[in-house]
C-alpha cells in the first residue's frame, strides 16, 4: 500500500481513537468535543508528535520506513491551515497509524496511542484532559 493510502486510513483510525477517548472522558457538548479533538487531530499537533517520535527514536525500522513513505508522498493539495512541512510530517505519522491498523498490530497501535495521549497532555498541561 502506498503512503497516501496508509495516511488516509491512519487519519480515520487516529480520529476514532481520539473521539472515543474524549467521549469516555465525559465530554458531551459538540463544541467542547471539537475543540478538544483539534488538540490531537490538527496537522500541527501531529507534526509535533512526529518530530517527538523521530527525536526520541520511537519508531522501529519498519515504522520509520512507513513514516517516510507517508511523508514523502507527493500531494497536489495542502490544507489552508498548514504549511507544506507540517502537512508532510502529519501525513507521515498518519501513515504509521494506518500501517499498524492494516497489519492488525493492536499492541503497536495501543502503544502509539498511549504515547500520543501522554505527549498531548504534557504539551497542554493547563488544559484538562480528564
Amino acid at each position: 500500500m502506498n503512503g497516501a493510502v496508509l495516511a488516509f486510513i491512519g487519519d480515520a483510525v487516529m480520529a476514532l481513537y481520539v473521539k472515543e477517548y474524549l467521549v469516555s472522558c465525559g465530554y458531551q457538548k459538540s463544541k467542547e468535543l471539537q475543540t478538544m479533538s483539534e488538540l490531537f487531530l490538527s496537522a500541527k499537533a501531529q507534526a509535533e508528535f512526529a518530530k517527538h517520535c523521530l527525536e526520541h527514536q520511537l519508531f522501529d525500522e519498519q515504522a520509520l520506513d512507513i513514516f517516510h513513505r507517508g511523508r514523502n508522498h507527493k500531494s497536489t493539495t495542502i490544507p489552508k491551515n498548514s504549511d507544506v512541512i507540517t502537512y508532510r510530517l502529519a501525513t507521515g505519522i498518519e501513515a504509521v497509524w494506518g500501517h499498524y491498523h492494516v497489519q492488525k498490530d493492536v499492541l503497536k497501535l495501543e502503544r502509539l496511542w498511549e504515547t500520543y495521549k501522554r505527549f498531548i497532555k504534557e504539551k497542554h498541561e493547563t488544559i484538562s484532559l480528564r
